[in-house]
């Protein structure tokens, strides 16, 4: 028999052009948007903000730039850097790559050099200076078992579980900050799952995938702008403050008169096919007939806060671009602190993240700054007497969703022709940039193989 090949090729125009409907503009959405645009389709996008990109975009206060909140990506995240690059930014002028570092204010911690990740993170961790070696070598002996077993667990362990046998510097000091970094999700509320393919995906996935990748320009600067561009380049219909009332499926008499499984009405305007990118409350609402069980899949979904509070220290330098604060629900909201001025923003402009904060959240923003404030002042040598002011303050109340061990999220698929895409669809990652622009990609090629 004659070996049938097929080349793979970046997909082109086709002949049959379909005109799809992309509901939220985050980056999910502008990820939807550029992939079907790429495949030579005719796209209008709709968000009902006045401004593109969610949850990571940027906000003009008082004359600054800030951000409304902070993200760091890692080398791993391909797909994010890729559609970086597509429409045409260059992460390595946008993004500081550092080797993950994980230090506090007096400089001790993690730091994994460069070189192949594995072995760099063996290297990072017997080189730590503030842990026994009894408890290195515990580490490096559960990092092999995890490698030995796929990077797979019992679906129902949670992180803290996993780790348990680990020294108490150890979970303390890096599993707790990895995993709410990365799950936003308590360590002994966070599914064990998932934190170890984030794990695997970071040191197994080649040189540079576990290097952090702190951003040194606004968020709207490393996506949202540039998607809107390229996409209003190539005839695509970006529609901004434009909350969709109703998202129905045409009557069965219609159904393949457009070459597709069905036509969908967004507002009584036809389309071909669409990708829901929306918050999972929203997407829950617009398809409460179309798919009551997929709906109630996504109202289920519980959530986590994430606060980010921006203070001003005049004079302030930190001796790294981020560094991880020890952090508690009593005292010290924060666990880390971004230096803005080591990252192309103004001197002395200081970001706190305070995720998994409801406890926080519930206290009230003046309580969440003022133990902020004092969290600064004794943990980074600030002088009692230097300026340090609010600049903003930042509150996502449905930051990410809670990831628990088993927890059902919705799957991509809808109905014929309606995909979700966001970083709630089920998938093997948290709730990151990475996993929302995974999801826009696998959605829109599964309306193309319709």
């Amino acid at each position: 028999m004659a070996d049938r090949r097929v080349d793979a090729k970046p997909p082109g125009p086709r002949a049959a052009h379909k005109r799809i409907a992309v509901i939220g503009g985050g980056w999910a959405g502008l990820a939807a948007a550029v992939e079907a645009t790429r495949r030579g389709h005719a796209v209008t996008l709709f968000e009902m903000a006045a401004q593109l990109g969610g949850r990571a975009r940027s906000v003009a206060v008082d004359g600054l730039m800030l951000d409304n909140g902070q993200h760091i990506l890692i080398g791993a995240y391909s797909a994010t850097l890729a559609l970086m690059r597509t429409v045409g930014i260059d992460p390595e002028h946008v993004l500081e790559r550092l080797p993950l570092t994980l230090v506090g204010p007096d400089g001790i911690g993690l730091r994994l050099p460069r070189g192949a990740p594995t072995l760099a993170f063996v290297r990072g961790v017997l080189s730590h200076r503030g842990w026994r070696l009894r408890d290195r070598l515990g580490l490096l002996a559960a990092a092999t078992g995890w490698m030995m077993r796929g990077f797979r667990c019992d679906a129902r362990l949670s992180v803290a579980g996993l780790t348990a046998g680990l020294g108490i510097a150890v979970r303390h000091e890096l599993i707790e900050p990895l995993c709410v970094a990365a799950l936003n999700t308590p360590a002994h509320e966070a599914s064990a799952t998932v934190f170890l393919r984030v794990l695997k995906d970071a040191l197994f996935s080649g040189p540079g995938s576990a290097d952090l990748l702190l951003p040194r320009a606004g968020l709207s600067q490393l996506l949202p702008d540039p998607a809107a561009a390229w996409l209003a380049q190539r005839g695509a219909e970006l529609r901004l403050s434009r909350r969709v009332a109703r998202l129905a499926r045409l009557s069965n008499e219609t159904w393949g008169t457009r070459g597709t499984w069905g036509t969908w009405s967004v507002d009584d305007e036809p389309f071909d096919q669409v990708v829901l990118a929306t918050t999972s409350v929203e997407a829950a609402r617009l398809t409460e007939t179309i798919s009551p069980e997929w709906s109630l899949s996504a109202s289920a979904l519980c959530f986590e806060p994430i606060v980010t509070v921006y203070l001003q220290a005049d004079g302030a330098r930190l001796p790294e671009p981020m560094l991880a604060l020890p952090a508690d629900n009593a005292i010290a909201p924060a666990q880390f602190v971004f230096d803005r001025g080591r990252l192309g923003g103004h001197d002395g402009v200081l970001a706190f993240v305070v995720s998994g904060a409801a406890p926080w959240v519930e206290r009230g923003v003046p309580a969440t700054v003022l133990a902020t404030e004092q969290q600064a002042r004794q943990r980074l040598n600030l002088q009692a007497g230097s300026t340090l002011r609010e600049l903003r303050s930042f509150t996502e109340k449905r930051a990410t969703f809670r990831c628990t061990p088993g927890l059902p999220r919705p799957s991509s698929f809808i109905a014929p022709g309606l995909q979700a895409a966001a970083d709630y669809v089920d998938g093997p990652y948290p709730a990151t940039l990475e996993g929302a622009i995974r999801s826009a990609l696998q959605a829109v090629a599964a309306l193309d193989a319709d």
